[in-house]
């Protein structure tokens, strides 16, 4: 039975009012401190604010839950929408919890949405705001921490590495081909943590990267687990990792994890596994013969983009983003091949709870349009102290793989927000 869902007391469905804006605005700059929402890449995408509804929902159809909701309220909302883009009008943020059965997803309809696409910005509001209130500048942003200390979470770096060689024998006795396994670093400043900050440097190094941020879940990741626009679907596929060097090396970095067999075997497992799960939806659907490499400010990646073309008819046809996102996620990407075991593995192995880490983040509108990618590199600010957050980065294990290679591939991970907090 799915848990009963949470939702704001004596929600209404007001009036919601799209406008375009003679300016583009700098989206994250526009954040105020609290309740920030964001997806971000390269300027362009949806920052939000302020809270007109809210869901939060748990329990085996916990997606299906959240779609029903999400339709019944933008079917009563009335809607005045003068940009007509995907991102425009009604608009709901979501945070979806690695596991949605067991943990909680967060949905976020905000008082007011900025956007820009293709270099067409605009504003939506919902209820009585006032356009005019919305777009003052928010100031400048404060200065980093003064200090910052870190802790080790659950395992410390030796208890990983057991993890992780532990992991490697399962897989070498034939259970699995592959387990993702992530670690988690508390951080502490000697004050309060600013969101907009670490949005904003975090968009600043990592600009191919979505930044986001949902209920206090705010990183920058690298993959796109699926993307609707009508009914043309794309996701990037991202697994198997090398670090960046300086000159000469960093290019036999790059060269070597293009002729790794071991990352692209990996590789391989992921996009293999998101083919799969979306195939039955698709009337069409491209797949490139091998990856290609995306180069990031502190690492490279093996990635795969993938693109379809969605049924017209039969249920699969009637599928919603929400649905499609149920039937894609976890991926090998981030739990492993087989996923039921891989699943167990990680339940076994990490000693922690992720949440929402690793879960589908980003957003979704009236129409059915939307992007949801993998809360990856990301930081989840505590609810119970404003100077403290916690920290995530997660390797795929595979037959061969070395601890202390993984230990480092999370070292190198943790590097993107721990420079971001720093700066």
């Amino acid at each position: 039975m799915t848990a009963a869902a949470l939702t704001s007391p004596d929600a209404v469905a007001p009036a919601v009012t799209t406008v375009p804006l003679a300016d583009s605005p700098d989206l994250l700059r526009l954040l105020p401190r609290d309740g920030a929402l964001s997806w971000v890449r390269r300027g362009e995408g949806l920052v939000g604010w302020g809270e007109a509804d809210r869901l939060e929902v748990s329990g085996p159809g916990a997606l299906a839950e959240a779609a029903a909701w999400w339709a019944d309220r933008s079917a009563g909302l009335v809607v005045d929408d003068g940009v007509g883009v995907p991102g425009s009008g009604p608009v709901v943020f979501g945070s979806i919890a690695f596991d949605p059965a067991a943990g909680t997803s967060v949905f976020v309809v905000p008082e007011v949405v900025v956007g820009r696409r293709h270099g067409v910005a605009w504003l939506t509001t919902t209820g009585d705001v006032d356009p005019r209130d919305v777009l003052a500048a928010t100031g400048p942003l404060p200065p980093s921490p003064a200090r910052l200390r870190y802790a080790d979470g659950v395992l410390d770096p030796a208890s990983w590495c057991s993890a992780v060689a532990a992991a490697v024998a399962r897989i070498d006795d034939g259970d699995l081909a592959k387990v993702v396994l992530a670690r988690d670093l508390l951080v502490t400043a000697d004050a309060p943590l600013d969101p907009r900050r670490l949005l904003d440097r975090l968009a600043a190094r990592f600009p191919d990267c979505w930044t986001f941020a949902v209920d206090g879940l705010l990183g920058a990741t690298p993959e796109l687990l699926l993307r609707r626009t009508g009914r043309e679907l794309s996701a990037r596929v991202l697994a198997g990792t090398a670090p960046r060097g300086a000159g000469a090396e960093d290019e036999r970095l790059a060269a070597g994890l293009m002729d790794s067999a071991k990352d692209r075997a990996e590789h391989a497992l992921a996009v293999d596994s998101l083919v799969r799960a979306l195939d039955p939806y698709c009337t069409a659907l491209s797949v490139p013969d091998g990856p290609s490499l995306l180069t990031l400010a502190n690492v490279r990646h093996l990635a795969t983009d993938v693109t379809g073309t969605q049924r017209r008819s039969g249920r699969r046809g009637a599928a919603g983003l929400l649905e499609l996102v149920d039937a894609v996620h976890p991926t090998a990407a981030v739990c492993g091949t087989p996923p039921d075991r891989a699943a167990a593995l990680i339940a076994e192995l990490e000693g922690f709870d992720r949440g929402r880490y690793a879960g589908p983040v980003g957003w979704l509108d009236a129409r059915g349009d939307g992007e949801f990618g993998l809360a990856l590199r990301c930081a989840q600010l505590s609810d119970d102290d404003p100077c403290s957050a916690r920290l995530f980065a997660g390797c795929g294990i595979v037959a061969g793989s070395d601890p202390a290679a993984e230990l480092a591939e999370t070292q190198s991970k943790f590097a993107a927000v721990q420079a971001a907090l720093e700066s």
